[in-house]
């Protein structure tokens, strides 16, 4: 018997939920890389009124209804389960609120600047990811049943007879889905944990750290664990038991790898040096109903998706056009995509966001602007699209 657990000893599985609360079956497919896992739960703050006679504190009944957060910071490694979402697929689902859309891919007839023609029907639509040759774009708008325009044009224009390859955007939707995640430890006799009902309030994507790291957080409807379980929580009749834990794909993405394209006519940016976009769904809740103990769905307000940049300050064009926009509160076209190897590409795309007025940094060598709370819109769950590719 070990005298204390190992952190390291730690694994976690993400799956979606079908109905609000209801722990869903998991496989070692839904495993993800995890970085830390926080959960915590606590009884709502209240006090008897009723007089005892005495200042001694009687208690509480112990079914006080209880608040239960979570926050998970998750790695970014090669997308090895294709055509099958990712494993961090749930968390995004659940954080986006659309169903994925698969691309399987096509072959390319023309391409010209952002213009690519494809030798057959694709199928795609706007706001979908696409890549070639380790690179990620967009698609702006859709012109015809063969052809569709980009955000941006790829570095290297692909040549007829190019292939694409396989791609999943995960798009807004108004509604919002709800995960379970599995916390497993050794010993297999330690205190597991499940957290249900899981509401995806914020999403953060970090730009230019030492790895690609995704992080969620939000409010959950309950922890289930192995000492305390009772037939009927979560929908279950027993504990579940970790899923045979066979080969995990260990390679991670490098944080400095990747490109950023912003602008009214997008322009590749090569000064940036620091980036944080985060969505926020300002969920609640409904846990304040008569006969229950728990919260019966979720509840999304008005979406926030916000992006925190710096970068250092030349004189060009694309530059001082950034600062124009921001003065004007002219929407710009902003996408970011992490990794630089097929499989190993994740692109995050706002088709309108208005910069904030940067703040002039003369603190270090070089001048750097900071660009804060600048906030993407839209016309209806357009003003944000992720994908993998």
């Amino acid at each position: 018997m070990a005298c204390y657990l190992s952190s390291n000893n730690e694994r976690v599985y993400v799956a979606l939920e079908s109905t609000y609360g209801t722990v869903p079956g998991i496989t070692g497919a839904n495993r993800i890389p995890l970085v830390k896992l926080g959960a915590r739960q606590v009884s709502e703050q209240t006090g008897r009124r009723d007089k005892t006679g005495s200042r001694t504190f009687p208690g509480m009944p112990n079914r006080i209804r209880k608040k239960t957060n979570f926050q998970l910071n998750t790695l970014m490694t090669e997308w090895t389960t294709q055509p099958s979402a990712p494993p961090q697929g749930p968390l995004f689902q659940a954080a986006m609120g659309g169903a994925p859309i698969l691309f399987s891919g096509g072959t390319v007839a023309s391409a010209s600047g952002t213009q690519i023609t494809f030798t057959a029907p694709h199928g795609l639509s706007a706001g979908q990811g696409v890549t070639s040759s380790g690179e990620m774009r967009f698609v702006a708008a859709v012109q015809d049943a063969a052809t569709v325009f980009l955000n941006a044009p790829f570095r290297t224009a692909p040549a007829s007879g190019a292939a694409f390859g396989t791609t999943m955007t995960f798009p807004l939707a108004t509604s919002l889905g709800s995960a379970s995640i599995f916390d497993y430890w050794d010993p297999a006799t330690a205190v597991q944990r499940i957290v249900d009902g899981a509401a995806m309030d914020t999403m953060t994507i970090k730009v230019n750290g030492d790895f690609q790291e995704f992080q969620f957080a939000g409010p959950a409807r309950d922890v289930i664990d192995s000492a305390s379980f009772a037939n009927g929580d979560g929908g279950l009749t027993s504990y579940p038991a970790e899923p045979a834990v066979g080969g995990f794909d260990y390679t991670i993405v490098p944080g400095h790898l990747g490109e950023v394209w912003m602008g009214t006519s997008p322009s590749e940016f090569f000064t940036l040096t620091a980036a944080e976009l985060v969505l926020e769904n300002n969920v609640e809740l409904r846990a304040r109903e008569f006969g229950s103990d728990f919260a019966r769905c979720i509840a999304a307000g008005t979406r926030r998706v916000g992006l925190n940049f710096e970068l250092f300050e030349l004189d060009d064009a694309q530059t001082k056009g950034l600062y124009q926009a921001a003065r004007q509160r002219s929407p710009i076209s902003v996408m970011l995509q992490l990794g630089e190897q097929a499989n190993q590409l994740f692109g995050a795309y706002m088709p309108a966001m208005v910069p904030e007025v940067p703040e002039f940094d003369d603190g270090e060598t070089r001048l750097q602007w900071k660009f804060s709370n600048s906030r993407a819109q839209g016309t209806g769950n357009d003003e944000l699209y992720v994908a993998f590719g």
